[in-house]
């Protein structure tokens, strides 16, 4: 009876972690097909995004608009791999499991908060996508975080184009912290309640950018999670006038 029990047990050991090999090799196969098809996107994406003579990017929004009407921007963090068209949705769940061709895809993509409305008076901009391992989407956003990155100022600038104009930001917060909302925060009550917000923010900072703040001051705000979802990895960056 021992030995039949002992069977029937390592039988049943068998067969689990034959179907955890099975769960893990499906999964492993299914996120590098989403990675490679996001890839495939994005190089289509970029044939819409040129320099001129000055160097200066020019984004052809209605050839991209046609691909997906919800395309509002692009983005690039320099020394990252942040360089992508951004979207955004009618919620903020839509392109986390969707590409840019509103292909499910567990990768998601590069997508702006739906409480912003580009109408020039936004506090706080949010941009969000995936940590994910290949360090497409955000999954460089950590390297904000390493002390080379923020000792080279020409990463201190982030560039942020729509189809109503360019808009450079300068680097004033990085860090991490547990997830929360406090700091994804779009509208404001007051002057004083959001110059407490950025007063907060700044202070999480991991590095001294030495960027002074104002109530009058627009942000942009980049999020993605790290540590398996437990903590987010957060850049704040306010607009410069030019």
């Amino acid at each position: 009876m021992k030995k039949v029990i002992t069977k029937i047990i390592t039988i049943i050991l068998f067969l689990f972690f034959l179907a955890t090999f099975i769960y893990s090799s499906y999964r492993i196969i299914d996120w590098k097909n989403n990675n490679k098809k996001n890839k495939q996107i994005n190089e289509i994406t970029h044939e819409y995004i040129t320099t001129d003579s000055d160097e200066k990017f020019k984004i052809d929004f209605d050839k991209l608009k046609e691909m997906n009407p919800d395309t509002v921007a692009y983005i690039k963090v320099n020394n990252t791999n942040i360089d992508y068209i951004v979207v955004k949705g009618e919620n903020n769940d839509y392109y986390l499991d969707h590409n840019f061709n509103k292909e499910m895809n567990k990768s998601g993509w590069v997508f702006m908060d739906y409480n912003n409305k580009l109408d020039g008076q936004d506090k706080n901009i949010i941009i969000y996508a995936h940590n994910t391992i290949d360090k497409s989407m955000f999954g460089s956003l950590k390297d904000v975080l390493d002390k080379s990155w923020y000792e080279n100022k020409d990463n201190h600038t982030i560039m942020l184009v729509t189809p109503d104009d360019t808009y450079m930001y300068q680097v004033f917060s990085t860090y991490k912290i547990d997830n929360e909302e406090y700091y994804i925060q779009t509208g404001f009550k007051s002057d004083s309640e959001y110059l407490d917000f950025l007063k907060t923010i700044k202070k999480r900072s991991k590095y001294n950018y030495d960027v002074e703040l104002s109530e009058s001051d627009q942000i942009l705000t980049l999020s993605t999670c790290a540590n398996n979802g437990a903590k987010r990895v957060v850049l704040h960056a306010k607009k410069i006038v030019q």
